[in-house]
């Protein structure tokens, strides 16, 4: 049984010991996106640091229909907050690589940027954007992925799956849930359907299944939904690479491990 109390009161303490230890006196900087994941790392973060020592940002892609709800959780939570719209950044990079494909013979069978790419590049905007803003206000940047999305990759490489430290990558949706209503937080920011806000589709849409199926597979490994199964069981294969560190060559037939100095030619 899953002790959500007992849970989000050690979550607290970890950021309290990680912020001592790699950020001392340091802002938590937090994008806020009025869904479940944001709005819980920022409750666990005033409730570990104070409210005023947590910065939330929106980064709306231009028009974003559902921003009051991110207002509404920062005004709820009393935190400062900052609007940087990534719109007009992402418009002119993209046209930037239209114009350097278009007519160019070194790319002949592409004149426009992949769909894939149009998705992936605000995350990226928006991760770059978080840290400009927690350099110049000490900050240390916050990931708000969970297990559920992680397990199946959902989530933009070198956008919303980094950050400096991450308070719910080893809780599954259902526990994130849990762990907000034990902060208090209200329903709506809980229960807010789930999206990426980019592409027009709920977080569901997109996998092809449901959290709740996803979630008690990860925890009990029964699913009895055997295309749900193929789904989960393919992107958790495929996505792997996104949670391990880059790969690097060693350099090392030629090398010997010394424990004073690592390792050394011989």
């Amino acid at each position: 049984m899953f002790d959500a109390k007992k849970v989000k009161d050690q979550i607290v303490q970890w950021i309290r010991d990680w912020f001592e230890k790699n950020g001392k006196d340091c802002n938590a900087v937090i994008g806020i996106s009025g869904g479940k994941d944001s709005s819980v790392v920022a409750a666990l973060c005033v409730e570990a640091l104070g409210k005023d020592r947590v910065i939330g940002v929106m980064m709306p892609d231009g028009e974003q229909p559902d921003i009051d709800k991110s207002y509404a959780i920062v005004r709820h939570l009393g935190i400062k907050s900052l609007e940087v719209n990534i719109g007009a950044a992402a418009t002119n990079i993209i046209c930037s690589i239209m114009r350097g494909m278009v007519h160019n013979k070194d790319f002949p069978d592409y004149t426009r940027p992949s769909d894939q790419t149009l998705i992936n590049l605000p995350p990226r905007i928006r991760m770059a954007t978080l840290y400009a803003i927690s350099q110049s206000l000490n900050g240390r940047v916050s990931n708000n992925c969970n297990l559920s999305e992680d397990w199946v990759g959902y989530s933009t490489r070198w956008g919303d799956s980094v950050g400096d430290f991450s308070p719910l990558s080893n809780l599954t949706v259902t526990e994130v849930k849990a762990i907000g209503y034990e902060l208090g937080l209200p329903a709506e920011f809980i229960e807010k359907t789930p999206s990426d806000g980019l592409c027009g589709k709920t977080d569901e849409d997109n996998l092809g299944f449901s959290y709740d199926t996803l979630d008690r597979y990860i925890r009990t490994g029964i699913c009895e939904d055997a295309d749900a199964k193929e789904k989960i069981d393919r992107s958790h294969e495929k996505n792997l690479f996104k949670l391990e560190p880059m790969p690097s060559f060693p350099n090392t037939p030629d090398m010997e491990w010394d424990d004073v100095f690592g390792y050394v030619y011989v």
